[in-house]
């Protein structure tokens, strides 16, 4: 076993390429992983154009499961022959954040085949840089969890995002019967978090999407937590100017959301969507906008208002996510609308960022 086809990002490049490279060897406390599934990220593409790929040429892919093969000189041989997902986030494990639930602000925060976000020493990410989307991957033998008998690889694949959708439910602090806005739903956060929204004692939600027809297709996905919708493209063309979106979640909540969770990477959605919130009410924000919120600091202050940012989840959640799996309470092979082979990765990847047809959840399977 001396070579296998990975796909490859370069330098000064944002594309993928399919390349022949070298099976990696395990070091003394790695395991090696025959990779089933890996998924496909939006964030790949964007975190390589902002640079933050600091070890080029690279594998890319932070969402894997598969089957460890091989195990290191110095590391524990029984899971070999197992199932696992692999958790990407890389961490010291030993500071004041890794100790209290919270690797994702590590100072050596980076991730397995994605992006390195820490400002101290990335010894790991040097050596764990590659990431799953290769027919092997060389990752700690920390970071490995092993599945339940009944969860196939692709879910665990995409455990990630579940795990995100789990952090940003938790942020949220909701009482049962809480009533929650969620933006950018038809996305793959967005999914996720409707599917957890019953775990959460969610009371009522309301999805905002561009489409009609795709937020109808996602409402399924909430199971008995009464949803309804916002579709954009049924608002005025000026409602962006206008308001508009925060006054239908006014109409639609007349008492408020006890929360926003907003995945929306940019506009005019997030401060809208936050105008609708109840006194005491939450804003959590993993869709990386860069748009500054246009409310003075008093509103926020008299409202009661939180406003929490967050972004990834913690190996906590996506534990308690894999416990509701183990348990037959969480359901999630539904997610995975789209499955891709290994060198279809840069059109399966175009068609991600695309978006020109309903896509939840993609993977790429070796």
């Amino acid at each position: 076993m001396t070579g296998m086809l990975a796909v490859r990002v370069r330098e000064g490049s944002l594309d993928l390429h399919l390349e022949r490279v070298p099976v990696p060897a395990p070091g003394p406390r790695d395991v090696l992983v025959k990779v089933a599934s890996a998924g496909l990220a939006p964030s790949i593409t964007k975190h390589l154009a902002r640079g933050r790929f600091t070890h080029l040429p690279s594998t890319p892919g932070h969402e894997v499961a598969g089957t460890v093969v091989e195990a290191g000189a110095d590391a524990d041989r029984s899971p070999v022959g197992t199932r696992v997902r692999v958790h990407p986030m890389l961490s010291c494990g030993s500071c004041r954040y890794c100790t209290t639930a919270r690797q994702q602000m590590c100072a050596q925060a980076a991730m397995i085949g994605n992006a390195a976000f820490g400002t101290g020493p990335m010894e790991l990410y040097a050596r764990y840089h590659d990431g799953g989307l290769a027919e092997y991957v060389r990752v700690p033998e920390w970071l490995v969890d092993p599945l339940p008998e009944h969860v196939g690889f692709d879910v665990a694949a995409k455990l990630h995002e579940l795990g995100n959708a789990h952090r940003a439910l938790s942020e949220a602090g909701l009482r049962p019967g809480g009533r929650v806005v969620v933006t950018a739903a038809t996305g793959a956060m967005g999914t996720a978090t409707v599917k957890l929204a019953e775990s959460f004692d969610v009371g009522e939600l309301v999805l905002v999407g561009r489409s009609a027809a795709r937020l109808e297709a996602v409402r399924p996905l909430a199971g008995p937590v009464p949803v309804r919708t916002v579709a954009l493209e049924e608002l005025a063309p000026d409602w962006a100017e206008t308001g508009a979106l925060a006054g239908e979640l006014r109409d639609l909540l007349p008492d408020g959301a006890d929360a926003v969770l907003d995945y929306l990477p940019g506009g005019p959605g997030t401060a809208q969507a936050m105008e609708a919130l109840a006194a005491g009410g939450a804003l959590v924000h993993m869709g990386g906008s860069g748009e500054p919120l246009p409310f003075p600091i008093r509103v926020i202050m008299t409202r009661c208002w939180r406003v929490v940012g967050t972004r990834g989840c913690t190996r906590e959640d996506t534990a308690a996510v894999l416990g509701l799996l183990a348990a037959g309470r969480l359901d999630a092979d539904e997610l995975i609308t789209h499955r891709f082979a290994l060198h279809e990765a840069a059109e399966a990847m175009a068609a991600v960022l695309r978006r020109a047809e309903p896509m939840w959840m993609a993977v790429v399977n070796p």
